[in-house]
């Protein structure tokens, strides 16, 4: 199978959202990225809420599309479950709001911050050295970041800073995930 329209999928995604989020950080009036969650930006004002929303929705539903091209085209089974899951938390966190809806969005989050970092481990046996090790370490960041957010041991960056220790690997890892998938000579070995 091509790997390469997965690839598109899960680069397009993750670069928009890395994009529109900055883009509603930005508009957001006293936002703080150490002091604000992610998630905040889902119930400020608009436009930032709205870019946030639509944005985050995206990324998951790209991934979600990019996993079932690889599920088809024989991507190992518990990666594709794996990244499945991210983006079905990275749906949930755009469509449960933190405030209307806490428990779904709290499992939509730990889905999406979860299975993200996870992913990133994961993929490391679909991945050639170096960048099977750069997964796993990726993965691994964010996982023990998560631990940190989740103890709220902060570390001095705040709560938002630590919660952007949790996601900036896994974007990272969805960067670099994706050109690895669109590179010819790795298709092979991709998947």
């Amino acid at each position: 199978m091509n790997s390469k329209l997965p690839g598109k999928l899960i680069i397009f995604g993750v670069l928009q959202f890395a994009f529109l989020m900055l883009i509603a950080e930005f508009i957001y009036p006293g936002y703080s990225v150490a002091r604000n969650y992610i998630s905040d930006l889902g119930v400020g004002p608009e436009p930032s809420r709205a870019i946030f929303t639509i944005s985050i929705i995206f990324f998951g539903a790209s991934l979600l599309i990019a996993t079932y091209l690889l599920w088809k085209g024989g991507s190992d089974k518990i990666f594709s479950v794996v990244l499945a899951l991210a983006g079905i938390g990275l749906i949930g966190v755009g469509l449960f709001n933190e405030i209307d809806h806490t428990p779904l969005h709290i499992l939509s989050a730990l889905l999406a911050f979860g299975f993200g970092g996870i992913a990133a481990v994961s993929s490391s046996r679909l991945s050639k050295p170096p960048f099977s090790y750069v997964s796993i370490f990726l993965g691994l960041m964010s996982l023990i970041a998560l631990v940190l957010l989740l103890t709220r041991k902060y570390l001095d960056l705040g709560a938002g800073g630590m919660e952007r220790m949790v996601a900036y690997p896994i974007i990272f890892w969805a960067i670099g995930f994706s050109a690895y998938l669109m590179h010819p000579a790795e298709q092979e070995s991709a998947l």
